[in-house]
């Protein structure tokens, strides 16, 4: 059980700071599907692939005082920040964790929008299917969102350049 907790820890330490949940959430998916050892079960829900295991984990390590979650009210709704705090860096020296340096992939994860991230883990979901079907269930799963084919053109690139 607490591997899993630790590998969260190992990316909150890479990351530093992550703003939004659905952020947060897309992250951990488009490092799990570049062969990152993450093991949230995912299942697809309004905004993409969503893991009620990995909202139950972060809410864990916030209540351990491991991961401080900052909540910001915007306009018209709330934004939620994390972070890792001391305790959670002390945590995360008693475990070693055999964990692949995926620190360059979330520097190119954290530069890019959520509405981005919805985009590029949702076709990756869909990886299973040949491309232009990819582009069709995209069209077909968020047509609110309407992606345009820069965009996901532009997704394609980024998934080719996190995965090499």
């Amino acid at each position: 059980m607490l591997s899993n907790h630790a590998k969260l820890m190992q990316f909150f330490s890479v990351a530093k700071e992550v703003t939004g949940r659905k952020k947060l959430q897309k992250m951990i998916y488009i490092l799990q599907k570049c062969e990152v050892p993450f093991e949230e079960k995912y299942q697809f829900h309004f905004y993409g692939p969503y893991s009620e295991e990995l909202t139950l984990r972060v809410e864990e390590l916030c209540n351990l005082g491991f991961i401080e979650e900052v909540k910001e009210e915007k306009s018209n709704y709330y934004q939620y920040n994390y972070a890792i705090t001391d305790d959670g860096k002390g945590f995360l020296n008693q475990f070693r964790m055999d964990m692949p340096d995926f620190s360059e992939q979330v520097g190119l994860l954290q530069g890019r929008s959520s509405r981005f991230l919805e985009l590029v883990s949702t076709m990756l979901y869909f990886d299973y299917l040949p491309a232009e079907q990819v582009v069709d269930k995209v069209h077909t799963v968020k047509p609110k969102q309407k992606y345009s084919e820069q965009e996901i053109q532009e997704a394609n690139e980024f998934i080719h350049k996190l995965k090499h």
